[in-house]
């Protein structure tokens, strides 16, 4: 089996969200059970040609209702793994930064739909390779299996998969700037009775032949308003179609026992005499007092709305006033969010540090040193940061939603024969706050329940391995499904 996957990001070439560790990771688990798996992305300008072996593979023109552009489509190989880059100016290659202006992106993108197509036929024409499965990701990619759809038999078995990785980022209203691009009326049925035939993610999902999201949690909650907003109804018609796959590790990078950046590595075996040395250089670094026994909370996220900190903030003032705690974030977001991570730091220098920067070595430092990770979502797809954390002996607190539920095993309240961590559900920074005053209660007074805890979530197994087998069968699904569509 071929299977090409198409996004506007990958790790390690260009790098915003998750979107990016997913397309970076999940081809290498493909080939490694067999399949033939590319990717390709826009070549952004910032990309080092030279630092990852970029080379040219052929060129052509695209004649478009705007003009004439030249397309270079450009090959390296990372991790065994081939990847395309397209760059056609001023659409691609010169930028800065993976996404610019929304009303320049909107037009861009739809362009980049248009030249990947003409890519796909000149890499069956003049490169002989052509795939069996498109595998679409997000409304960047959204309008292919649209177009390939338009282009009749040509592509009439080629099988196509989207895969929804946050559904809150659709491409709306994107009407007029396909219209400008001379893209055709989108008359599927069900995008006509749900008022979405310029939704570009809308029209992914009504022509893809399967659909997926990144865990089976959120394949649920998007079928309803709450999670699925506008496209909720439409999700409902594809159910049968659905496939929620849970996102893996790739844990030979994620893994304590062998990362460079920890003052002292271990594993599931020696975690409790080596693991109590990077919570020490955690606190060094956050210029926080050297306490073991003092329960220690992480946070390495985007500041935004989405990921609850509305609902974590007044909780962890109301704790840090009253019990014996510290505090350690990462990240970088919205402004009144980094303004009140700054205030907490302020007001309580001698227990709490915002880091209000990118800086992956210090993640990877909190997520080895801390005892707490917190993740108080409203939704989360997926989310990394709670296997990450697991995978390095921090136990999660998090809300149950989306990839969160599927991940973190609530703990018992006992010996801890059961758990991973410790769950909420109400959108209340009351209920943050009283799981956080369980989660330390456990840590002062129930050491023994705590390692168990600990060792059970380092044992988890999150990687691509399981996540693979359902893609393929997904994959196989979809050709079946392909061969009997109608032309046209």
């Amino acid at each position: 089996m071929r299977v090409l996957l198409a996004s506007a990001e990958a790790v390690p070439f260009a790098k915003v969200g998750g979107l990016a560790d997913v397309v970076g990771s999940l081809p290498a688990a493909l080939r490694r059970k067999g399949v033939d798996t590319r990717v390709i992305i826009p070549g952004y300008g910032f990309i080092d040609h030279l630092e990852f072996g970029i080379e040219p593979v052929l060129n052509f023109d695209l004649h478009h209702r705007l003009g004439v552009n030249e397309v270079q489509l450009f090959c390296c190989q990372f991790d065994e793994i081939p990847y395309y880059l397209l760059q056609s100016p001023p659409y691609f290659g010169l930028e800065g930064d993976v996404y610019s202006r929304w009303d320049w992106d909107m037009e861009r993108f739809i362009y980049l739909n248009q030249a990947l197509m003409a890519a796909l036929y000149h890499l069956d024409a003049r490169a002989g390779w052509r795939p069996d499965v498109l595998h679409v990701n997000d409304w960047h990619t959204s309008l292919l299996p649209f177009l390939l759809r338009d282009h009749g038999d040509r592509w009439h078995e080629l099988a196509t998969v989207i895969s929804i990785h946050n559904i809150a980022y659709q491409g709306k209203d994107a009407g007029g700037f396909l219209w400008h691009a001379g893209i055709r009326g989108r008359h599927h049925p069900d995008l006509t009775s749900f008022g979405l035939t310029d939704n570009l993610l809308g029209i992914g999902i009504a022509y893809s032949d399967m659909v997926s999201t990144v865990s089976p949690r959120y394949a649920v909650e998007i079928q309803y308003p709450y999670a699925g907003y506008e496209l909720a109804p439409l999700i409902g018609k594809r159910a049968a179609d659905l496939r929620g796959i849970l996102n893996g590790l790739d844990v030979d990078k994620w893994d304590p026992a062998s990362d460079p950046t920890l003052v002292a590595r271990f594993d599931a075996d020696n975690f409790e005499g080596l693991r109590p040395l990077n919570k020490r250089h955690l606190q060094s670094l956050a210029r926080l007092p050297l306490r073991d026994e003092t329960p220690l909370i992480g946070i390495v996220s985007r500041l935004a709305a989405q990921k609850g900190f509305d609902l974590a903030l007044p909780a962890l003032r109301n704790l840090l006033a009253r019990r014996d705690l510290q505090v350690v974030a990462l990240g970088t977001g919205e402004a009144r969010l980094e303004r009140a991570f700054w205030q907490l730091d302020q007001d309580f220098g001698d227990k709490a540090r915002a880091f209000l920067q990118f800086d992956a070595a210090l993640a990877q430092q909190i997520y080895a040193g801390c005892d707490i990770f917190l993740m108080p979502s409203h939704f989360e797809p997926c989310g990394m940061g709670q296997m990450m954390a697991m995978r390095y002996g921090a136990l999660p607190l998090a809300r149950e939603t989306g990839g969160l539920a599927d991940t973190v095993i609530n703990y018992d309240n006992g010996d801890a024969d059961i758990g991973t961590g410790f769950v909420f559900n109400w959108q209340e920074a009351q209920a943050v706050e009283g799981t956080l005053d369980w989660a330390l209660d456990v840590y002062t007074k129930r050491p023994d329940a705590w390692r168990r805890m600990q060792e059970r979530a380092m044992r988890a197994d999150f990687s691509w391995s399981k996540s693979a087998i359902e893609y393929i069968d997904l994959y196989e699904q979809a050709c079946a499904k392909a061969r009997t569509q109608p032309i046209g």
